[in-house]
């Protein structure tokens, strides 16, 4: 167990990388230069793929399946993934939409921002029990349990550096 910790800490720097460098990327005042756009887009694009392996490695390290177990995991697991990145787009188009109205933010639009970030939230609750539904008829409570345990684990490494490197929302109201 002390072995996954090791190689589970290792991947949780990475994501933590990662995840700073989506965060920044995204509100950085220099994404609304239209000459960089491109560039900005594809460095997302990498690094959310780059998280996505790392959170890969470190589930399957973290839940020490044997051959079979990873068998019947990897599929579940992969369909996860992809339903997870579906929803992140979301919430990365809800922090674009908060860089670019940043500077001039009214109270509608800071109230919209907040809706559409609670919503992101919801729905990624409800993905990770319906995943931890598939889990739990396919390899156990436990296993599904384990689960739930590190996508948290991972999803709140991620939060907290994303909502760390955006400033606090002020309006013409708060000031």
């Amino acid at each position: 167990m002390r072995s996954n910790l090791s190689v589970g800490g290792l991947a949780a720097v990475a994501v933590l990388i990662g995840a700073t460098a989506v965060a920044q990327t995204a509100a950085a005042p220099a994404a609304k230069h239209s000459t960089a756009k491109p560039n900005i887009d594809q460095e997302i694009k990498l690094l959310r793929q780059d998280v996505r392996s790392e959170k890969s490695k470190t589930m399957l390290s973290a839940l020490e399946l044997n051959a079979d177990q990873t068998a019947k995991f990897l599929p579940i697991y992969k369909d996860f993934e992809a339903d997870l990145a579906k929803l992140n787009d979301t919430r990365e188009a809800n922090i674009r939409e908060y860089a670019k109205n940043y500077s001039n933010m009214t109270d509608t639009k800071a109230d919209e921002l907040v809706n559409q970030a609670m919503s992101y939230y919801k729905k990624r609750a409800d993905l990770i029990a319906n995943y931890y539904d598939k889990i739990r008829g396919s390899l156990g409570t436990g296993t599904a349990a384990r689960f739930v345990q590190v996508e948290s684990m991972l999803d709140n490494i991620i939060d907290l550096q994303i909502q760390s490197n955006l400033p606090l929302i002020t309006t013409a109201a708060s000031h």
